[in-house]
């Protein structure tokens, strides 16, 4: 007599895709999202974190974009990847916000432990004093310019993957990156031969990137 095949462990079955959560949520399953939010809340806090440079502007901000995205899920197309479309709701959710009121200023230390509560730095002393001078020095750029920095220098997207979030062409990523680069140089000169501010902005970008 044969024994009934075993039901394979949480562990050794497939993931589920955010793809497949997402269909699940369109079709009513009433936790699928929340799975969605868990996966990305931490990486789209640090998008918006990262672009407003106010906490309190960020958590409404991811707030907003969840929502959105809650509602609109159904206009997914599945042409890009799930976080590509949840990396586009949210900085067009900071952008709005840019664009609608100026974002209150807010003390260093308040911003960088904001950032350390959901991803704490090995060195904090050298690292926090480079987080924060970059931090005021992305405040001075425009928005879209700031975006483009955003996820291609400081969370380490590649300009064809930052090209598909903010739905702009890869050449016009590259220039708002060089404009903004041009931009921060000068602000940010001291800094040129601290190896710090490189392996602040893209170890932390790979870390939030790889999850």
């Amino acid at each position: 007599m044969n024994s009934p095949p075993e039901t394979p462990s949480a562990a050794e079955r497939p993931a589920v895709t955010d793809a497949e959560l997402l269909t699940a949520h369109i079709n009513g399953d009433p936790h699928a999202f929340s799975e969605i939010v868990k996966r990305h809340r931490d990486r789209m806090w640090a998008v918006a974190l990262r672009t407003l440079g106010d906490p309190d502007e960020a958590a409404d901000a991811v707030q907003d974009a969840f929502v959105s995205a809650y509602r609109k899920a159904a206009t997914f197309r599945g042409e890009a990847a799930v976080t590509t479309w949840l990396h586009r709701i949210v900085v067009n959710a900071c952008l709005d916000r840019m664009r609608r009121k100026s974002v209150r200023p807010v003390a260093d230390d308040e911003l960088i432990e904001a950032a350390e509560r959901e991803t704490p730095l090995p060195d904090q002393t050298v690292e926090r004093e480079v987080s924060m001078e970059v931090s005021a020095a992305l405040k001075l750029l425009p928005a879209d310019q700031r975006a483009a920095l955003v996820l291609v220098d400081m969370m380490g997207y590649s300009v064809e993957d930052a090209a598909q979030v903010l739905q702009v062409p890869s050449g016009t990523v590259k220039s708002r990156c060089a404009r903004g680069r041009a931009k921060l140089a000068p602000i940010l000169s001291h800094l040129r031969n601290r190896t710090d501010l490189n392996r602040v902005s893209s170890a932390k970008g790979a870390e939030l990137r790889d999850g």
